[in-house]
C-alpha cells in the first residue's frame, strides 16, 4: 500500500485555512496613536505560526504577556503533550475523576454544549478516531475497518461527568478520549484578545494559523473596518476566495486540504465523522465562520462543515446572535449567508463563482 501524508500543523486535530489580514486598524478614539508599521511578533507553538499585531503607539509591552497566555493554555489542553490537563483526565478515564483549572473546566463544559446542541456534529470525544488516524503526524495510517469499529464504541460525550463544586472531570470509558482541537485555539484565541484589552490594547490583529481576531477599524480612515481576505483552499497561502469588511470580529476556517493523507491516490483529510469513523465526505471544501467569538467560531466551523452547504446555511442562519458562513464547495461556488450579501466580495481572478442556493441538495 503507498502511502503519502502531508503534514500541516500537528498539534490539532482540526486544520484551519489561513485568512488574511489585507488592512490595518483604526482610531477608536482621538487620544488613541496609532502606528502604521504596528508592534509585531510570531511563534511557533502549538505546531502552527502564531502571530500578533499591535498598532496601539507604546503598547509594545502587551504582546509578551498575550504570548504568555497562549503558551500557559496551550501546555494545559493539548492531548500530544506530556503533562497537559486533557491528558491527565485521559489517563484516569476509567478510573477517577480529575480535578482541573478554570480554563480547562469552561471549555470542557462549552465542548459538551457543543457536542450535545449539534447532535454530534462536533464531539468532544472523538480522540478515539482522531489518534488512530494520526492525520498529520508522522506515523498517519489508514486504519484497518475493524479497528475503526472499536474505535466508535468509545466515542460518547455523554460519558463526560462534571462535578461543580469539586471541579472536577471523570471521563467513564477507559478507553474514551478527550479531543478538543477543533475549539481549542478559539478559546486561546479569546483569551489572547481579553489579555491585550487589560493592557490598555485598542487595535491588534490576533492570529493563531487561521483563527483570527481583528481589533479596531483601519487607520485608511476613521470608522474604516477591516478588509479581510478568506484563503482559498485549494491554493497556497495568500491566495484568497474573496474579502469582506469587519471590525471587533473572529474569523475562523476550517477545510479540507490543510492537511490529509493519502493512500492509494485517495485523500483522506482531518476532519472525522464521529459516527463513522471516516472524514466528512460532502460537498465542502472550506467552510469560513465570522463571529463575536473565536470560540464559537471554532466550533461552528467544524459543525457546519459536516452538515453540508445546504444545511450548514440553514442552521447558521437560524442563529440569532449574527454570526455568518461563507462556504466554498468542490464545485469551485460560493454560498454565504443572507447576512454577507452586501459585504462579501468575491475576487475577479479568484476562479470562483458564486453559487445559486435554489440549485442545493444537500
Amino acid at each position: 500500500m503507498k502511502r503519502r501524508v502531508r503534514k500541516y500543523l500537528p498539534w490539532l486535530t482540526v486544520a484551519m485555512m489561513l485568512i488574511l489580514v489585507l488592512a490595518g486598524c483604526g482610531k477608536k478614539a482621538e487620544k488613541v496613536k496609532l502606528r502604521e508599521e504596528p508592534y509585531a511578533q510570531e511563534k511557533f507553538l502549538m505546531g502552527t505560526y502564531v502571530r500578533i499585531r499591535v498598532y496601539d503607539d507604546g503598547k509594545e509591552s502587551a504582546l509578551e504577556p498575550a504570548f504568555d497566555r497562549i503558551k500557559e493554555l496551550a501546555d494545559k489542553i493539548t492531548i500530544n503533550q506530556k503533562g497537559s490537563e486533557i491528558d491527565a483526565i485521559n489517563a484516569k478515564a476509567g478510573v477517577e475523576p480529575v480535578k482541573v483549572s478554570d480554563d480547562i473546566y469552561y471549555l470542557l463544559k462549552a465542548a459538551y454544549n457543543y457536542s450535545k446542541e449539534t447532535d454530534e456534529a462536533f464531539n468532544m470525544t472523538i480522540g478515539a478516531i482522531t489518534q488512530l488516524w494520526r492525520i498529520g503526524f508522522d506515523d498517519a495510517r489508514k486504519p484497518e475497518q475493524a479497528e475503526i469499529d472499536e474505535a466508535l464504541k468509545h466515542i460518547d460525550f455523554e460519558k463526560v461527568d462534571f462535578d461543580d463544586q469539586a471541579q472536577t472531570v471523570y471521563l467513564e470509558d477507559k478507553d474514551a478520549l478527550i479531543d478538543l482541537g477543533a475549539i481549542a485555539k478559539g478559546y486561546i484565541t479569546d483569551e489572547a484578545v481579553k489579555v491585550l484589552k487589560s493592557q490598555g490594547v485598542t487595535c491588534a490583529v490576533v492570529d493563531l494559523g487561521g483563527n483570527v481576531f481583528v481589533m479596531g477599524n483601519s487607520f485608511r480612515g476613521q470608522n474604516e473596518p477591516w478588509n479581510v481576505g478568506i484563503q482559498d483552499p485549494n491554493q497556497a497561502r495568500g491566495t484568497v476566495v474573496g474579502t469582506i469588511k469587519e471590525t471587533n470580529k473572529t474569523v475562523v476556517t476550517s477545510g479540507i486540504y490543510e492537511r490529509f493523507l493519502e493512500v492509494d491516490g485517495v485523500k483522506y483529510h482531518h476532519l472525522f465523522n464521529s459516527k463513522t469513523g471516516y472524514p466528512f465526505d460532502n460537498d465542502i471544501a472550506g467552510v469560513s465562520i465570522v463571529t463575536n467569538k473565536s470560540i464559537d467560531g471554532d466550533a461552528l466551523s467544524t459543525s457546519v462543515f459536516a452538515m453540508g452547504t445546504k444545511k450548514g446555511l440553514e442552521f447558521v442562519e437560524a442563529m440569532d446572535d449574527g454570526t455568518q458562513a461563507i462556504f466554498v464547495t468542490k464545485e469551485d461556488k460560493v454560498y454565504i449567508t443572507k447576512g454577507l450579501e452586501d459585504n462579501f466580495v468575491i475576487g475577479k481572478d479568484s476562479g470562483y463563482t458564486m453559487g445559486d442556493r435554489s440549485e442545493l441538495t444537500k
